[in-house]
């Protein structure tokens, strides 16, 4: 088995383990108890965004990483291919995810891009798969921006693989229904007890708490929402015309000649707080 090979089996072995821990987690220790494993949009979710749109978007991707890549001729200059495989995931992991901060706040501000980021917050109930849904353009852009660099610096070909891994286990883990206390490290990390505000239709959470993996960039800007003693209750967005399964929620994203309701009700974004 070479490295690549190798690399693919550890990495799908630990997604896999990791969605049956969360699902076994979240019967043990709910942070909302009584949520269903089979929800409502539960196969929309696991079937058409985490399985067919998947696997679609990761055959677009690698394809236009490889055109941009053939054109530039920039990974054979090996910038960083010396680098230790556990370096370069850490690298690309802090990098990218600093950039996912900034995108994610220009989502709930900017209205074309919360017409499209709308669908990621449209689930009422937010369980480890619930993450998964996000619009096929959002997730273009995203992940087009998160491998090319991996590949036009050089990296190890398994960097790809175990960044890939620790985006999707760390996407499982933030929405997942659990009760877990971190203590100061979600002054660093981040995880379901301040994401879960994230998704909450609380005004005093709106346009708070964008960090995905580092939750150290809403301390360190301003955007961190984290009330002590208390818990998100309810979940979603304010669009009664909000439709359910894949293809029509991926379409209504596109009736630009229609004004998005965020969650607070205003159209475009979320309801901005005074802090």
């Amino acid at each position: 088995m070479n490295d690549w090979n190798a690399a693919e089996f550890y990495a799908l072995g630990a997604v896999c383990a990791a969605a049956l821990l969360f699902v076994v987690l979240e019967r043990v220790v709910s942070y909302n108890p009584g949520q269903r494993l089979f929800r409502n949009g539960f196969w929309v979710d696991f079937v058409g965004y985490n399985l067919i749109q998947t696997y679609l978007l990761a055959v677009v991707i690698a394809w236009i990483v490889t055109a941009i890549d053939s054109f530039s001729g920039l990974s054979r200059r090996g910038l960083i291919s010396a680098w230790p495989v556990g370096l370069q995931v850490l690298f690309f992991v802090v990098t990218h995810d600093f950039y996912v901060y900034w995108f994610h706040r220009l989502e709930h501000r900017v209205p074309v891009l919360w017409r499209l980021h709308q669908i990621h917050h449209s689930p009422a109930e937010v369980d480890w798969i619930s993450g998964m849904r996000s619009h096929p353009l959002e997730i273009l852009i995203n992940q087009t921006i998160e491998f090319l660099p991996i590949v036009l610096l050089g990296a190890a070909p398994e960097t790809l693989v175990y960044k890939g891994a620790v985006s999707a286990v760390w996407g499982m883990y933030i929405h997942s229904n659990l009760d877990v206390r971190t203590g100061w490290l979600q002054y660093l990390l981040n995880g379901p007890e301040m994401h879960r505000w994230h998704h909450a239709r609380d005004p005093r959470a709106f346009n708070t708490n964008f960090a995905t993996k580092l939750a150290v960039w809403d301390w360190m800007f301003g955007t961190a929402f984290f009330p002590r003693g208390e818990k998100a209750l309810k979940y979603g967005i304010d669009d009664p015309d909000f439709p359910t399964g894949y293809w029509k929620q991926t379409f209504h994203a596109l009736r630009f000649w229609k004004s998005p309701r965020g969650a607070g009700g205003e159209a475009g974004r979320r309801v901005p707080v005074r802090r």
